[in-house]
């Protein structure tokens, strides 16, 4: 047996989920329910935020980028293990 379900969502993100599903090729409602069950299956919801560091480590990884963006700061690749352990020795 099939029902219908009404939710409230954000504009923009079943707008994109749309275009995305469209993209995919698959219909909507199969995220949807894809979502239910996985849902029922685990009896939990993940819910995710973005990592933001402090200012002493956003401060730490901007000149960790820069270096990086100038060559700087960096090891060699190397080859073998042998190639690193002697590196790492001098």
């Amino acid at each position: 047996m099939k029902t219908v379900i009404n939710i409230k969502t954000d504009l923009k993100l079943k707008r994109d989920a749309q275009k995305l599903a469209k993209e995919v090729g698959i219909p909507m409602s199969l995220i949807v329910n894809n979502a239910l069950r996985k849902f029922v299956a685990q009896r939990a919801v993940t819910i995710e935020a973005p990592l933001i560091p402090n200012a002493k480590t956003a401060k730490i990884l901007d000149k960790a980028i820069k270096d990086i963006k100038a060559g700087k700061n960096l090891s060699p690749v190397f080859n073998t293990a042998e190639e690193m352990i002697d590196y790492l020795h001098r």
